[in-house]
C-alpha cells in the first residue's frame, strides 16, 4: 500500500519536528545564551546557594532568565572589555557583565558600557530588576540580589547578598515593566 504523504511533506514534517525540539536540546546542552532557568525558590527574592543565585518562582519569565545568564559567567574573571566584542568572553568587566545578563534575558541586543547602562531603560529602581550606572561602573540588583564585579567572591562577576553603596553619583534604571 502506498502512502499519501509525498517526500517533500515528510520533509517538511521531519525539519518541523527537529526545530520543536531544538530549544529544549539548546538549554540542555548549554548552547548560544540559551538561559532556561532549571529550578526556583518560592516566593519573590532570589535566594544566594554556593555563589549562585536561585531565580524566585513568582518572577516573571525574564527574570529568571537573566539571573540564569548571570549565573553562566559568574566565575568568568575580570576582563577590560570583556564582553563588549562579543557576548562569549574569557572574562567580563562590569558592564560587559551587566551588558550579558540583560541579553539572556531577551532585554538588550548590544552591550552597553558604564555610561550607556546610566541611561538604559526607564528611570528609578525596578519592581525585579535595578541597573545603577555611573561613568567608572556598573551593577545590577536582580530579585533582592547584586551581581557586580567589585565586592564580590572571585576576580570578576558573582552575585552578593550585600547592598553597596550608591553613592558616586549612580544613575538607576530598570528595563521597562520590570
Amino acid at each position: 500500500m502506498r502512502s499519501h504523504i509525498t517526500f517533500p511533506r515528510m520533509a517538511v514534517l521531519a525539519v518541523l519536528a527537529a526545530l520543536a525540539l531544538l530549544p529544549a536540546a539548546t538549554a540542555t546542552a548549554g548552547g548560544g545564551l540559551s538561559t532556561m532557568p532549571s529550578e526556583t525558590v518560592k516566593g519573590s527574592k532570589a535566594k544566594l546557594v554556593d555563589g549562585r543565585a536561585i531565580a524566585p518562582a513568582d518572577a516573571p519569565r525574564r527574570v529568571q532568565r537573566v539571573i540564569a545568564a548571570a549565573n553562566r559567567i559568574r566565575n568568568k574573571p575580570y576582563k577590560w572589555g570583556g564582553g563588549h566584542g562579543d557576548w562569549r568572553d574569557r572574562g567580563y568587566d562590569c558592564s560587559g557583565a551587566v551588558s550579558y545578563a540583560l541579553h539572556g534575558g531577551g532585554l538588550l541586543d548590544t552591550p552597553l558600557d558604564s555610561t550607556g547602562l546610566s541611561r538604559y531603560g526607564s528611570r528609578g529602581k525596578g519592581q525585579w530588576i535595578s541597573v545603577y550606572g555611573n561613568p567608572g561602573h556598573a551593577y545590577m540588583v536582580v530579585a533582592g540580589l547584586r551581581f557586580d564585579t567589585s565586592n564580590t567572591p572571585g576576580n570578576g562577576p558573582g552575585w552578593s547578598r550585600s547592598k553597596r553603596s550608591t553613592s558616586g553619583s549612580f544613575k538607576v534604571r530598570h528595563p521597562r515593566g520590570l
